[in-house]
């Protein structure tokens, strides 16, 4: 897309009620504006100081507790004037995992020079990008957050494509599920869906990954509640999120898929789960294939961890699919 010329006098951009004037400096460049509060969130901490990397914390009844983003921007987002497409990047579970995760793995770097805004909320340490069935520690609604309120956010507050075309949604481990999940479910929003390292399949194996969302999330997040219900599944819900079930709804999207061959067998977590992740990618390949839905799909060695080598590849993949800046 061609870039806006900038003019002297103010530009007011609205969305969802929100509105934001941003004045053009002499030199031509866009001062920062402060984002906003709406669509449930209240913005209770903040960072605006790094040009590149803005932190925002937010008060939601969708969340018992104050989740925060990282927006990452390109480089020449504030004298650009241009509108971006936009990647959601979702961190795995576990206690250490959060929206700084890929931000000490050098997304930063994996972005420099890049024409593509970076969206990197909390998910919890085990939240599934789910609304649970229950939960003894009030509500944690990472799907409503995530999809109802923290992306119309980013679209009032930041110049973005507002579209289809304009948004891609990747993620890795539990995270790579929440890509997958979310794509699926919301097919109008994402033309772009990554999983790197995540599971694509909740039901094989005797339900495996499902029982492992709803232990985990009864561990870490819930209190003893679960995302999908005990001793009963909600079926309806199960079917909803399973990647497996949901084959049409990758079509016409990029599809791209990473799985590790070799776990270190000292390595007890990478030998539990990533055989898991590597057998339910190839269900869900083959569906794909059977569909004639095409993706582009990556067998390495190692086991379960953040590959920056493919991570890399990935963004620039996704600047391909998505509508240009």
């Amino acid at each position: 897309m061609t870039a806006h010329h900038p003019t002297r006098r103010s530009i007011l951009r609205s969305a969802g009620g929100l509105g934001a004037a941003l004045a053009f400096g002499a030199a031509g460049s866009l001062p920062a504006a402060a984002a906003d509060n709406g669509f449930g969130l209240t913005v209770v901490d903040r960072n605006e100081s790094d040009p590149r990397m803005r932190y925002y914390r937010f008060r939601t009844a969708a969340i018992g507790w104050n989740p925060a983003v990282n927006v990452l921007l390109p480089d020449d987002y504030w004298s650009s004037g241009r509108t971006y497409p936009v990647l959601y990047l979702f961190h795995g579970g576990g206690t250490d995992q959060d929206f700084i995760t890929f931000d000490r793995m050098g997304v930063r770097d994996w972005t420099a020079g890049k024409p593509i805004i970076v969206v990197m909320p909390d998910g919890g340490h085990a939240g599934w990008y789910s609304n649970p069935v229950s939960s003894n520690v009030g509500p944690r609604n990472w799907e409503e957050f995530h999809i109802n309120q923290l992306l119309p956010w980013v679209e009032a507050n930041f110049r973005t494509f507002a579209e289809y075309d304009g948004r891609a949604v990747s993620g890795f481990s539990m995270g790579g599920f929440g890509a997958l999940k979310y794509a699926a479910k919301y097919y109008g929003h994402f033309a772009s869906v990554s999983a790197h390292s995540g599971p694509a399949s909740l039901r094989r194996d005797g339900g495996l990954v499902a029982h492992w969302a709803n232990a985990s999330s009864a561990a870490l997040d819930l209190a003893g509640g679960t995302v999908y219900g005990v001793p009963l599944w909600d079926q309806a819900r199960v079917s909803a999120d399973n990647p497996v079930e949901r084959i049409e709804s990758y079509r016409n999207k990029r599809v791209f898929l990473v799985a590790g061959t070799s776990p270190s067998p000292v390595d007890w977590f990478s030998s539990v789960n990533e055989p898991q992740v590597l057998a339910g990618q190839r269900e869900f390949r083959s569906l794909l294939d059977r569909a004639g839905i095409p993706h582009d799909s990556h067998e390495v060695d190692g086991g379960h961890i953040i590959r920056p080598d493919l991570m890399r590849l990935d963004i620039d993949g996704i600047i391909d699919r998505l509508r240009k800046a």
